[in-house]
């Protein structure tokens, strides 16, 4: 579905962030993009979003150059920014404004997903707290039904609660046509949602797999002694070491965050065990 090829850009003429940048998203997943700060992730988004364009290269959605703007195209992009100023109007005003140019825009998910969110239609945006207008434009977001979905931070701004309210809507709402990107620091948060990761380090991908794959090939768990394992990172935690090693057979939760930490450090070593 997202095809980037040879992608480069330097938002200064001599300092490149992307040169030659090669990746391909697929329908029906939900893709999580992590990388320390200035490692490239919002400039990822802006390039498949069609609000940067590549000095060199190309980034396609279903094979047409986003760079196009074109309305078929626009029409099938939603993001939602880590920063957002939203219009001082009501909901219902905001939905009539906006919700034309998504041709699958459905009234019927979004109210939905208001519900849930436990956003009551009726005040200016401009009222609410930071957390609800956030929950309010992820609702907005999947109620498009875009084929691209591009989420920055999306937990930032939420509660406990909301944070566990927003996992179990976007995985009801997600579907086979959809492509869905969700770029955020606190790795845990997507633990349960996502089935590919994506780790960007200074302008280049140095880990790209599924979680299928990753929870065939690595185990996660707390070990008093390395002992005979296979451990291919770990660090200390109280009573012990938090470890990544080979997967002998065993069924072991997926720990993002150790995960992200071990390709930080070393990427070669995690890309070779899978």
């Amino acid at each position: 579905m997202i095809n980037i090829k040879d992608l480069t850009f330097g938002y200064k003429k001599n300092q490149q962030l992307f040169r030659e940048l090669n990746l391909d998203l697929k329908a029906g997943s939900i893709y999580g993009l992590f990388g320390m700060n200035g490692a490239g992730k919002t400039t990822l988004l802006k390039h498949i979003s069609g609000m940067l364009f590549p000095q060199q290269g190309e980034c396609l959605i279903f094979e047409k150059d986003v760079r196009d703007r074109t309305p078929e195209i626009m029409a099938n992009i939603y993001i939602i920014p880590e920063e957002f100023v939203l219009p001082s109007v009501k909901i219902s005003t905001f939905v009539d404004l906006h919700a034309p140019f998504y041709p699958r825009f459905s009234y019927e998910k979004f109210d939905k997903y208001l519900d849930e969110f436990e956003i009551h239609n009726g005040k200016n945006l401009t009222n609410y707290s930071y957390g609800q207008k956030k929950k309010f434009l992820i609702a907005f977001g999947l109620a498009t039904q875009t084929n691209v979905l591009l989420i920055e931070e999306t937990t930032n701004g939420l509660d406990i609660p909301s944070k566990s309210q927003f996992r179990r809507i976007m995985a009801a709402a997600a579907t086979e046509d959809q492509c869905i990107v969700i770029s955020t620091h606190q790795v845990r948060d997507l633990a349960s949602i996502i089935d590919h990761v994506i780790v960007l380090d200074n302008g280049k991908i140095i880990f790209h797999k599924s979680t299928f794959d990753i929870g065939e090939k690595l185990a996660f768990g707390k070990l008093k002694e390395v002992g005979n394992q296979q451990v291919l990172y770990a660090e200390e935690v109280l009573g012990g070491k938090a470890a990544i090693y080979q997967n002998n057979g065993q069924d072991t939760a997926i720990d993002l965050e150790l995960l992200f930490n071990a390709i930080i450090k070393d990427p070669q070593i995690i890309n070779h065990a899978i």
